[in-house]
């Protein structure tokens, strides 16, 4: 003897099921699709009156405390000085209207001495290339919220 048992689904399961598949879809892609940008350049500039602000005792902040970039993606930071006076960073001088390019070859944290900066100090921390799979999601995730 066999006893049917009526089964229905409840649309909430449908829709729960639905938006796993969805989530799960999003993160195959995220960890597998590949990072690009138009450049591996990361710029930065320091605008014109910069220096005379700061000599007149305004703490005007025009650079982040800390540059994140990444190997393979954006590893090459760019400081433009449009500022009227040079600026220094590290042991380089920038003179006005001038760039500098400064290409990263090594994941690590560097610190530099900046006259650009509110602090006088500068941070960039260089982020190991994203390979494909969960070091690329986790880069990701890192990145958005940097």
């Amino acid at each position: 003897m066999k006893i049917a048992v009526a089964y229905s689904r409840s649309p909430f399961v449908a829709v729960g099921v639905a938006l796993f598949a969805a989530l799960f879809i999003a993160i195959l892609l995220l960890a597998f699709l590949p990072v690009r940008y138009d450049s591996r350049e990361e710029v930065f500039e320091i605008p014109k009156g910069t220096w005379a602000q700061r000599m007149s005792g305004n703490s005007i902040s025009i650079l982040p405390d800390q540059i994140y970039l990444a190997l393979g993606v954006r590893d090459l930071l760019v400081l433009r000085n449009l500022d009227d006076v040079p600026q220094m960073f590290g042991p380089t001088l920038i003179m006005p209207g001038q760039s500098f390019k400064l290409p990263f070859e090594l994941a690590s944290e560097y610190d530099f001495a900046c006259t650009a900066h509110a602090s006088g100090q500068m941070r960039v921390v260089v982020d190991p290339e994203p390979t494909p799979g969960w070091q690329r999601l986790l880069w990701r995730i890192k990145n958005v919220f940097r």
